[in-house]
């Protein structure tokens, strides 16, 4: 089974995609919510049906309302290949499966394809994912080794779920030591109810009295309605016999007869069947001699009639010379023909000569190769050497025109170069132009610095006042801050603190230094300095301005335009002109490649022409000509030897006919004859007579056969009803038909008398009375006052019945009393109830234990039978994963869990292996389930992201493993980039979210 492709209609989000061209081992990456698990859920919902609104499984219904569903295109080894399509319809969806030979169907069909696989056991065999590998890291000690041994047996760890679940179930029930179970606290209960049961008891002792009194009556009531049963039998058995006694004594009458008439041998219906043969024997005689005299006049009347035997047993032979005689006429005609026919492939031989002109011989054209293979390489060079004169032609028209192109490029660049101006005279040009743009710049520097020198000028005067106004500000600060420091001074000089004496006469110093200087004499000559500077500056610019008064710049501007253009121009025609350079290029190159295939056409019709003997100059202007022309030589010539060795044929069968016909007419006919046609009517007339003779005799052959055999008849019955005449007596041991008959009449009394006694035993046998009861019956000769016994005895009986009934229901009363009116009773009847729920747990215990039971028998036969196939294929698996480090999985000797066996034999549980390991040892299970016990189902084994805990080493080898599968396909949904290094690109499907894209 393998999976073509896919269409989905809508199935969660993914819309309107097809997935074709499936391979052996198919690679789905994407990242997350690219839609992986949807498409594995799309596969499972196509093939087994969608999830039902009541399953706890995704359903996948899309959003947007498109159409819910699609079709898988897959290829079954038996049935070919099949078109399964599932839609929204009832609860699982409508499927319509479609097979290659046009066969369609539902469901059945579909069970029928899958081998009647469910859903849950495909998931659990071929489907991988993360989940049994998480199940693996939850657990721990004894649960893991069952989990392993559940997985080899289901592919999931359904086994160790269940019986985990029945153990439950047991232990929820009973325990033998247990309080709270079900049964332990119902036999509890039971128990307390039981010691106040008998405490009620023992307060009750006429109620216990009753009880006694009431089980002796009511065995008493037994015993007097089993012997009332009893007499009622034999009251009907005497009955009985009183009807069959005179049978029983005529029965034993009849046996003592048949003894008396004795034992003889006698054949059924003797007397009969003999009268019978008698009748029958006595006519025979005068038939048998009528018979005789007519075979006698038969035989002298065929000895009377003889043919000519030689000519019929040469009969065959003449005829098929006779037949042939038009044959002659037909040969004469065809020879005639032929002969015409000579002539004109002769002409035609002739002309064909005549136009190919070749000094061959017609033997030697036959000899010519014009076989298929010839024929074809003919065409072809033929062919080519045609394509090739019009290749020719195209390429000198196109050699023209692209060389006129190429000149007249060439002409408008040459055109346009002599139309630029000279490179000398542009570098004048744009210079001048260059400076006009520095006298630009000189205009707007003047600007500037006499913008300058008029602010230096309007401001001269208030800076002025400003920085004499600042300078007699901070002489007053300064005054200040001197009366301050010498106070200070004063007071250290006092207090005899020196280093703030020292401090203060270092600053009254510093301030008497500043108040000396002018500051404002040295702004003031600051600004006159610049203004000067300025000044200058307006002279030197105004100098430069005049050397560009008198350049035409306008002018010089647009012819460089000009010429710009101009030069633009001539770089496009360059473009183009080497453009056009390589096109022309390219049509040489055409002409270098047309003069190999030329050179190389030219050697092929060379060569053919001198295998098929065509001069050269014929075969250059005419070869498919010539080569049609030989052909038709060969045709003719082979039409003209057809013809020679026909005509040859001819004459030969002509002289045969002519032979043998006269031989026949020379040994048969005595009147000869020179014309076929009347030696033909001759010999015909001779075989007519000669078969009128042979019809005759065998005419009354056929009456003198027949006659015989009823002669031979007759004679064969008459000694057959002779033996069953002697055959009867023998059987009887008499010897004449006297004794016979006595005999006979004996016979024929017993037959009636054993006739009777059939009739009387079937009456007796009709009795209900048995042979033992009759015997003992026969003995008794008063049956009447038997009876009247009986009867009275009866009487007896039911009086003391009624007596005891009476006393039976006073006792019942008593008891009904004591119960109504005691607690005793609802204990009894609450004891009652409680045992009889003790009883249901009991049997509800009892169906787990059974369930458990048979679980284990099932297992235990799958671990004899089924188990070690499986187990060598996962040991193999298992070997090659961990490198040859682990290489056996053992059995446990009870339970269902695994010993792991180590290179160097050391044994290991399940629990003590490292994690990696038992998730190698998972995977050969898995594996080797699929392909041992499930091999016959060749599904799909679709793996999702399972071994993303493996590093690199193990992740390789597993992978390596994968491919080894050939029988099933493998589709792997991955969403980690570093596993893709392990397939081939192109058998990688790349998924992205909102589309599928297929890289091929």
């Amino acid at each position: 089974m393998k999976i073509q492709e896919i269409h989905i209609y809508g199935y969660g989000q993914i819309n309107n995609v097809v997935i074709k061209d499936f391979s052996d081992f198919q690679v789905f990456y994407g990242e997350n919510e690219a839609g992986k698990s949807t498409i594995m859920a799309f596969i499972h919902g196509i093939l087994f049906g969608f999830p039902t609104k009541q399953s706890s499984e995704l359903r996948y219904v899309p959003k947007n309302g498109s159409n819910y569903g699609g079709k898988l295109r897959i290829f079954f080894d038996e049935f070919g290949l099949a078109t399964i399509e599932r839609v929204r319809g009832k609860a699982s969806g409508d499927v319509m499966v479609t097979l290659e030979d046009g066969m369609t169907g539902d469901e059945t069909l579909l069970k029928q394809l899958l081998g009647n696989m469910d859903k849950g056991l495909f998931q659990a065999i071929f489907s991988f994912n993360l989940h049994g590998l998480q199940n693996i890291h939850q657990m721990k000690g004894e649960e893991l080794g069952k989990f392993l041994f559940s997985t080899g047996t289901l592919g999931t760890e359904r086994l160790a779920k269940t019986e985990a679940e029945l153990q439950k179930e047991l232990e929820a029930r009973f325990k033998p030591s247990g309080k709270k179970p079900v049964v332990n606290e119902k036999l509890k209960a039971l128990h307390e109810l039981s010691g106040e049961l008998k405490k009620a008891a023992g307060k009750n002792q006429e109620y216990e009295g009753l009880i006694s009194d009431k089980e002796k009556i009511q065995k008493e009531v037994e015993r007097i309605s089993n012997s009332l049963q009893e007499l009622k039998g034999e009251v009907e058995k005497l009955n009985e016999w009183q009807r069959i006694h005179s049978l029983v004594k005529e029965e034993r009458w009849i046996n003592t007869e048949i003894k008396l008439l004795g034992e003889y041998s006698f054949p059924a219906r003797g007397v009969e069947r003999l009268e019978k043969i008698n009748q029958l024997i006595y006519p025979y005689n005068a038939q048998i001699s009528s018979l005789m005299e007519r075979i006698t006049q038969l035989k002298n009347e065929v000895a009377s009639i003889q043919p000519e035997k030689q000519l019929l047993a040469n009969e065959s032979q003449i005829l098929a010379v006779l037949e042939k005689v038009p044959i002659y006429e037909q040969l004469t005609l065809e020879k005639q023909q032929c002969e015409l026919k000579l002539v004109d492939l002769e002409e035609k031989i002739s002309i064909i000569n005549e136009r190919l002109h070749l000094p061959l011989k017609e033997e030697e054209v036959q000899t010519i190769n014009t076989n298929i293979y010839i024929k074809n390489q003919v065409e072809q060079a033929a062919r080519k050497k045609q394509k090739l004169l019009d290749v020719k032609q195209d390429l000198e028209e196109k050699f023209r025109e692209e060389k006129n192109s190429l000149e007249e490029l060439e002409g408008k660049v040459r055109f346009t170069e002599s139309q630029m101006i000279p490179l000398h005279e542009r570098a004048r040009l744009e210079k001048l132009v260059s400076e006009e743009s520095e006298k630009r710049k000189v205009e707007y520097d003047l600007k500037a610095v006499q913008d300058k020198i008029e602010y230096y000028q309007h401001t001269h005067e208030q800076d002025k006042k400003t920085l004499a106004k600042i300078n007699k500000q901070k002489q007053i600060q300064f005054l200040t801050i001197g009366a301050i420091l010498l106070v200070l001074s004063l007071y250290g000089l006092y207090t005899k603190q020196w280093i703030l004496l020292v401090f203060c006469v270092l600053g009254s110093f510093l301030i008497g230094v500043f108040l000396s200087k002018n500051l404002t004499r040295k702004n003031e000559s600051k600004s006159n300095q610049e203004l000067s500077r300025l000044l200058e500056n307006e002279k030197k610019l105004m100098q430069k301005l005049e050397e560009y008064i008198n350049s035409n710049i306008p002018a010089i501007l647009e012819k460089l335009n000009q010429d710009n253009h101009r030069k633009e121009q001539q770089q496009l025609l360059k473009i183009k002109l080497e453009q056009q350079q390589t096109q022309y290029e390219k049509v040489i190159r055409k002409f270098e490649e047309w003069e190999i295939e030329a050179a190389e056409n030219k050697e092929m019709i060379v060569k053919l022409s001198s295998e098929l003997h065509i001069p050269e100059y014929i075969a250059h202007s005419f070869f498919l000509e010539a080569f049609q022309l030989i052909e038709q030589y060969k045709l003719v010539g082979r039409e003209k030897k057809n013809l020679l060795a026909r005509l040859e044929k001819i004459s030969l069968e002509q002289e045969n006919i002519t032979k043998r016909l006269t031989s026949y007419s020379n040994q048969y006919l005595v009147d000869q004859a020179s014309d076929f046609s009347k030696i033909g009517y001759l010999l015909r007339n001779k075989l007519k007579e000669e078969h009128g003779k042979l019809i005759k005799i065998q005419e009354k052959q056929g009456k003198l056969d027949d006659l015989e055999a009823d002669l031979n008849q007759m004679k064969l019955e008459q000694a057959h009803l002779i033996a069953e005449k002697k055959k009867l007596l023998e059987e009887a041991n008499v010897e004449e038909e006297e004794a016979y008959y006595k005999l006979g009449k004996k016979v024929e009394k017993k037959i009636k008398l054993i006739e009777r006694l059939a009739d009387i035993s079937k009456q007796v046998q009709s009795s209900f009375l048995k042979q033992v009861e009759i015997e003992r019956l026969f003995q008794i000769h008063n049956v009447e006052g038997l009876l009247i016994d009986y009867h009275e005895e009866k009487e007896t009986l039911s009086s003391r019945l009624i007596e005891l009934q009476e006393k039976q229901a006073a006792a019942n009363y008593q008891i009904q009393i004591l119960e109504e009116g005691g607690s005793y009773s609802e204990l009894l009847h609450h004891y009652k109830q409680q045992k009889f729920e003790i009883v249901e747990a009991a049997k509800e215990w009892s169906v787990f234990c059974l369930a458990q039971n048979i679980l284990s028998k099932t297992v235990e036969k799958y671990k004899n039978v089924h188990l070690p196939r499986m187990l060598a294929k996962a040991e193999e698996y298992l070997y090659f994963l961990t490198e040859e480090q682990y290489e056996r999985i053992h059995l446990q000797q009870s339970g269902t869990g695994f010993l792991i066996e180590r290179s160097d034999h050391t044994l290991f549980e399940a629990n003590e292996l490292s994690q990696a390991t038992t998730e190698q040892v998972y995977v050969s299970i898995r594996l080797a389930l699929v392909v041992t016990l499930y091999e016959k189902y060749r599904f799909p084994i679709i793996i999702d992201d399972s071994f993303v805990n493996f590093d690199a080493n193990r992740t390789k080898k597993v992978m390596e493993l994968l491919t080894t599968l050939k029988d099933n396909q493998i589709l792997f949904f991955t969403c980690h980039t570093h596993l893709l290094q392990y397939f081939q690109p192109e058998k990688v499907q790349y998924l992205h979210k909102g589309n599928v894209e297929v890289i091929s």
